[in-house]
């Protein structure tokens, strides 16, 4: 039975389209050149970090990051780049009476864009703020403190098969993967990661269903 649902944020929760696209006017590129270098570099199973390197050798993103908001351009989101279905999905798992979460791989700053959100959840955990970032299983374990409950009550959504699920899995939890954005669509790691998520959606506007569903049929077997 999944008793919680946690999600990543980028391209799960949060379009990132708008601030990749700043990402290529700081770096002086048209964005549909960064965009194409982009996926060339996920495409080859690189580091999306590489793709700022193809166009700026030796660049640091924490630098850069602090430039950009010394200068008034900060990197941000807001309500207009969650995805339609975010807050409707999150609505609806809590009132099925699911613990909900979002933790993600995100900065000091972007924890507190989340919080202002004031997202219809009950936790929200950052690698800043936790100090340890995905794909170590330390993330997911520090994600477990969170809950009172077994590994395998608490489902996982993401887009990405290496980074977002299969630690995941490894810790012992259920997951679900999200086909949408970059990474929904360029998959690398091996099969067996995706033949062993609970759940696969195109949309979390399938996802509360689905988890009934599932939950259902974990009641009767």
């Amino acid at each position: 039975m999944i008793k919680a649902v946690y999600f990543d944020v980028g391209e799960t929760l949060v379009d990132e389209s708008r601030e990749y696209g700043t990402w290529a006017d700081w770096l002086g590129v048209p964005r549909h050149t960064f965009s194409a270098m982009f996926g060339a570099v996920i495409a080859q199973g690189l580091d999306y970090r590489e793709t700022f390197q193809r166009f700026q050798p030796g660049f640091d993103l924490t630098t850069e990051r602090q430039r950009r908001a010394d200068a008034g351009e900060p990197e941000t989101f807001g309500e207009d780049d969650l995805y339609p279905d975010a807050r409707p999905c999150l609505l609806a798992l809590r009132a099925m009476g699911l613990r909900v979460g979002v933790a993600g791989n995100q900065t000091y700053r972007a924890g507190t864009i989340l919080h202002s959100l004031d997202l219809p959840v009950d936790v929200i955990g950052t690698s800043d703020g936790w100090g340890v970032e995905k794909p170590h299983s330390a993330f997911f374990e520090r994600l477990l403190e969170e809950e009172s409950c077994p590994p395998s009550q608490i489902l996982y959504v993401g887009d990405r098969l290496a980074i977002d699920l299969e630690p995941a899995q490894q810790v012992g939890m259920a997951t679900c993967f999200i086909r949408r954005g970059p990474w929904g669509y360029v998959i690398h790691t091996p099969v067996d990661v995706l033949d062993r998520c609970d759940l696969r959606i195109n949309g979390l506007g399938e996802l509360p269903e689905a988890i009934a569903k599932l939950n259902a049929a974990d009641a009767t077997s």
